[in-house]
């Protein structure tokens, strides 16, 4: 199937961390960190649990001390708040850090990104928090960061913001951005996503789907993108359903899901997200849902919804060919046909709602009554098609 292009060929690319992919790569992260200066402190940040079980924290520790690093330590076991930011500001600032390593899921990355970005800031992070009052532009200065994901599914590895929580009411969930806080080292290697369960796989591994698909269909995507976000979707379709069950110790099937992530977040860093990472934002601050889980329950809802709009608009819509587009390369049938295209990735992806069991959002605390709240605090001027208020609360509703 022939894409159209995108017109015109005019657009600005943010810059890539130093990416270092492959088994084994992890033996080499310690003499990594030691070009930023031995002698000096590290900060390592971590989950509280899989990487202490494996051994590898106390390995990854000695090897640091081995290379002439000072490391200190901080786990994370949630999804960061202002206050972790500031509180871990707050202890390593007069240590004179000289790089944050993060080991972990996204929001361990998210949470070492922040703590990178602030060391050399005298302010609360909730100063720079995009949407929030009294918000300030950051001026991009930043003790030196490195990457290692041992989830795949955020691309947080490659993306220029960390995305800061506060779970309530009045709570939020919004990004810390500056083009200067792209990691300077991203370290993936899939060894280290072997042992994560079946669960968090198919959360993690349907948040990277879903950048992808949202970054292929958003207005902003240019052929680099598409490019990049295709060659995600193979990998992924290739072996996404095994890594989630009987593949899940094959550390080739999890390299493919790790690379499909890392496309997604250099796809999504350049072409921007859509109303499934809208929701991400104002569901995500009202209830305590993990952002995997989120995308994971939500994407084929909001697929059809997109599809069914842009139908409405034009049968030749440029988006409704990526649609197809990314239908054929999940299901592995190709036949030109556009609309046969968008209804195997409706088929596909609800397959696997359907195999992997997605939560709805009410085992979470939503109510149709947060519905009209919810719909009025979603922005998402990335998504394939602009949404009404209507479409929006179909969306949620259908996953409630």
């Amino acid at each position: 199937m022939m894409l159209t292009p995108t017109p015109p060929l005019d657009f600005s690319l943010l810059p890539l961390p130093a990416i270092h992919f492959g088994v084994g790569r992890f033996s080499e992260l310690a003499e990594l960190a030691a070009t930023f200066g031995k002698g000096k402190n590290i900060l390592v940040v971590t989950g509280n649990t899989a990487l202490q079980r494996s051994g590898r924290l106390t390995e990854l520790m000695e090897s640091l001390k081995n290379e002439g690093l000072c490391p200190c330590h901080l786990a994370v076991d949630r999804e960061p708040s202002p206050e972790l930011v500031d509180a871990a500001v707050s202890e390593y600032r007069s240590l004179a850090i000289a790089v944050v390593l993060a080991v972990g899921g996204g929001s361990v990355l998210d949470a070492g990104k922040a703590i990178s970005a602030m060391l050399p800031c005298g302010l609360p992070v909730e100063r720079f928090i995009e949407g929030q009052e009294g918000f300030m532009q950051h001026d991009g200065r930043k003790v030196p960061f490195i990457a290692v994901p041992t989830t795949s599914g955020t691309g947080s590895e490659v993306t220029n913001n960390a995305v800061i929580s506060r779970v309530g009411r009045n709570g939020f969930k919004r990004s810390l951005r500056h083009a200067a806080f792209v990691p300077d080292i991203a370290l993936i290697d899939p060894v280290l996503m072997v042992s994560v369960s079946p669960e968090l796989t198919a959360a993690s591994g349907m948040d990277a789907c879903t950048q992808l698909l949202e970054a292929l269909t958003s207005p902003f995507a240019t052929p680099y993108t598409d490019a990049i976000t295709c060659s995600g979707l193979e990998c992924f379709g290739c072996s996404f359903l095994s890594a989630c069950t009987d593949g899940s110790g094959d550390s080739a099937l999890r390299a493919d899901i790790a690379y499909a992530a890392l496309m997604s977040g250099i796809a999504l860093a350049n072409a921007g997200l859509g109303i499934v990472h809208g929701f991400a934002s104002s569901v995500g601050g009202l209830i305590d849902i993990p952002h995997g889980t989120l995308c994971a329950t939500l994407l084929a809802e909001a697929t059809r919804e997109n599809i069914f709009q842009l139908r409405a608009i034009a049968e030749s819509h440029p988006a409704l060919q990526k649609y197809a587009k990314a239908g054929d390369i999940l299901s592995g049938v190709t036949d030109r046909d556009v609309h046969a295209g968008c209804e195997r990735l409706m088929e596909t992806l609800e397959e696997w709602q359907e195999l992997l069991a997605f939560p709805r959002l009410r085992t979470f605390g939503l109510a149709l009554d947060d519905l009209d709240g919810v719909v009025a605090a979603t922005r998402s001027k990335s998504n394939a098609v602009q949404l009404d208020d209507a479409a929006m609360k179909r969306i949620l509703s259908s996953r409630l």
